[in-house]
């Protein structure tokens, strides 16, 4: 099986359409690991993705049909989900992709500035990647770090507290190919395509690199522990010895609602006891797209 040489489209110029034998052999291997984590096939679809972006840089054509005939779907069902989230790029995508969160605090904090100096600073926009395809630069909604505003974010590792000056030396750092250590997480950041693979499912080594949680972050449960401060039990369960009158009402009160709101087994709002093969799965339509993506990996 031949392959062309992956680039970026342009006028004129198709995508390659298939994988090499090697290739093709080793991503068949990893995603029989994936699939055996699920009770139905098409549960592994978003690491999946992920997969054929730590081989490809994005989730390109070629990367779109394997997933398809790996899982018994369509090319359209797997393209619906590859547009749905903004962690899988439908073009070629940067070594580092660089996400300033401008969402409210972060924005209050000095977000709006960040992004602005590092578009002026690099000569690119949202979603745009600079000419040496090192450094893709979004602005994103929430980077889930408020307690850190202004934060930024590379391969999904965070950068807290940040100037523009300091994101600009950043994103300066990682161009010229030197080290670069996040705030919190990993003791390096890696490459897109690396993460992705991370992402897939597949451990790099690295979980209990770093720090895991700052000051910040752990402030309120140190002040819980200050302050003599307890969760209300779960139901059946003793009362707290060190509470207050307010306290201990609060917490019966808790647990009032958690008894009434929290599914149990066996009820119609649980999971736990749904089978794991719906009627999707063995629909005759469901069957005929298997066999034909069968069909099709044997041509």
């Amino acid at each position: 099986m031949s392959v062309e040489e992956l680039v970026p489209r342009e006028p004129g110029r198709v995508h390659a359409a298939s994988y090499d034998d090697v290739t093709l052999a080793r991503l068949e291997a990893d995603a029989t690991v994936i699939k055996a984590r699920y009770p139905q096939e098409r549960s592994a679809l978003l690491p999946l993705l992920h997969l054929v972006q730590s081989q490809d840089g994005y989730v390109s054509p070629r990367g779109i049909a394997f997933c398809a005939q790996t899982l018994g779907l369509t090319t359209a069902e797997v393209s619906a989900v590859a547009t749905f989230y903004t962690q899988y790029k439908r073009h070629p995508n940067g070594d580092y992709t660089v996400g300033v969160c401008t969402n409210t605090l972060c924005a209050v904090m000095g977000g709006d500035a960040i992004y602005e100096h590092l578009c002026d600073h690099l000569g690119i926009g949202h979603d745009e990647t600079t000419e040496d395809g090192k450094v893709t630069l979004e602005r994103v909604e929430c980077n889930a770090a408020c307690d850190y505003a202004p934060v930024v974010m590379v391969n999904w590792e965070f950068f807290d507290n940040q100037t523009p000056e300091s994101a600009a030396a950043v994103v300066d750092a990682l161009r010229a190919g030197e080290p670069v250590a996040p705030t919190r997480g990993a003791d390096q950041v890696v490459t897109f395509k690396e993460m992705s693979r991370v992402l897939a499912g597949f451990p790099d080594g690295r979980a209990d690199e770093g720090v895991g949680a700052g000051e910040a972050t752990l402030r309120g449960t140190v002040l819980a522990h200050e302050q003599g401060w307890t969760a209300p039990p779960l139901p059946g369960q003793d009362e707290p010895r060190r509470t207050s009158t307010r306290t201990t009402t609060r917490a019966r009160t808790g647990t009032a609602r958690a008894a009434a709101s929290e599914p149990r087994t066996g009820d119609e709002q649980s999971s736990a006891e749904r089978p794991v093969t719906g009627e999707r799965d063995t629909s005759s339509q469901q069957q005929e797209t298997k066999q034909a993506s069968s069909d099709a990996k044997e041509d």
